[in-house]
């Protein structure tokens, strides 16, 4: 016990220099690439320190894990309070705290969204919701749009853009990827043989890409008059990241399903939630046992969330995304223009932002020198030329600021 307590104080082996001998080489240098191989210390609201103590604004945010700030008090005071309390529970049975969770929820999303299943992780979230249309429907066809990103499980991989597609080929069969935006090619592809349009509001991952409300409400009218579901991942753009508690809001219509991603848990604890309307409830309730998840509903990891969305309702942070994310929209776009040869263009809601620039090197150069300034930020995952901001949305005006200050001095040394 000595020992390990040790290690986890740092006092032992367990730091970067060890990291090759127990991960990989490979992915190392993969972030050396972006200048973000730092080992993670103390973290506190809108900062992350590292190795010698040094204070970075994390505008990664664990990929909008951390819209609340790192180790915010409300979650992090209900973990410990309850593991004196409960435990992970049994998965398939009935808990105060899942319930619980189940009914803030419903509260929360404002949409009649009234079926709920608790999840690990995002990718798990959008495998239920496929299972779930392919069930409800009787049908096995998903409608998915170029330049997604869902998540690292089977469907939820399926239904990705991946550079690295040709090690594994197409997981899932059914899958009919369009053209973004693309209005023939969305209305061609649904027919009575579809079970589900799938898509994100704003592709993050992806140069924060979105099609605009005409698009989505296209959608809608086309899964209302073929029986398909309209499945939305919220996973980055909700919880408060655009402005709104969830981007459908500025789209004028309601998903069937919705994908609320690991922000639910503040990142104090893995949980993630698919929400479904009273329709296709029906169906789950001929078929309760369609899919279970050995984690999904954790009892501690419950009551975590039920605090994390107490603070959501109370703190309403989204107004804080609006407004500073409009700052710095428009604090970038000065930027661009003093240096278009950098940064192609700035796109975004929120505190959801991506400086698109002219190549994936000029990227990766980008993000070591705001590490340098100060600054976590990293690529896209499927747009490898933008430089995704995602901080907290407690971030401060003064916060905001010092982004734009250090985004400035980078680029003026490129």
């Amino acid at each position: 016990m000595k020992n390990l307590k040790k290690m986890i104080m740092g006092k032992a082996k367990g730091g970067l220099k060890e990291y090759d001998e127990v991960f990989s080489p490979a992915r190392r240098a993969a972030l050396e690439e972006t200048g973000t191989f730092i080992l993670e210390g103390k973290r506190e609201g809108a900062f992350v320190y590292g190795e010698g103590g040094k204070k970075y604004i994390d505008c990664i945010s664990g990929a909008g894990i951390y819209n609340l700030g790192r180790r915010p008090a409300g979650a992090a005071e209900m973990f410990t309070r309850e593991l004196d309390n409960t435990d992970q529970g049994n998965f398939v049975f009935v808990s105060r705290e899942k319930v619980r969770l189940a009914e803030m929820l419903v509260s929360f999303v404002p949409a009649r969204l009234e079926g709920c299943f608790f999840s690990v992780a995002r990718g798990e979230a959008m495998d239920f919701a496929c299972k779930l249309a392919r069930g409800y429907t009787g049908r096995t066809e998903y409608v998915t749009v170029d330049g997604g990103s869902y998540g690292q499980t089977g469907f939820a991989l399926s239904l990705s853009e991946r550079d690295d597609r040709c090690f594994y080929g197409d997981l899932i069969p059914g899958v009919r990827k369009i053209p973004f935006g693309n209005i023939p090619a969305l209305e061609a592809a649904v027919s009575k043989k579809t079970a589900a349009i799938i898509a994100e509001p704003l592709q993050a991952e992806n140069g924060c890409r979105s099609a605009g409300s005409d698009y989505f409400t296209l959608m809608r009218k086309l899964c209302t008059r073929s029986g398909a579901l309209l499945v939305l991942d919220e996973t980055q753009t909700g919880m408060g990241r655009t402005g709104r508690k969830f981007a459908f809001e500025y789209l004028g219509m309601e998903p069937d399903v919705l994908i609320i991603g690991e922000a639910l848990g503040a990142g104090m604890f893995p949980i993630a939630a698919t929400m479904f309307n009273r329709k296709i409830q029906s169906f789950m309730n001929k078929h309760p046992l369609i899919h279970l998840s050995t984690f999904g509903g954790h009892d501690l990891g419950c009551m975590v969330a039920c605090a994390a969305l107490e603070s959501y309702e109370s703190m309403s942070p989204w107004k804080n995304a609006a407004h500073l994310g409009s700052e710095l929209m428009k604090g970038l776009e000065i930027i661009r223009r003093a240096k278009p040869g950098i940064i192609r263009s700035v796109r975004g809601m929120g505190l959801l932002v991506s400086i698109n620039a002219d190549s994936d090197a000029t990227a990766a150069a980008l993000c070591r020198g705001l590490i340098k300034e100060g600054v976590l930020a990293t690529r896209g995952d499927v747009a490898k030329y933008a430089v995704v901001l995602r901080p907290p949305l407690i971030i401060t005006q003064d916060e905001v600021r010092a982004v734009l200050k250090a985004v400035e001095r980078t680029v003026s040394r490129m």
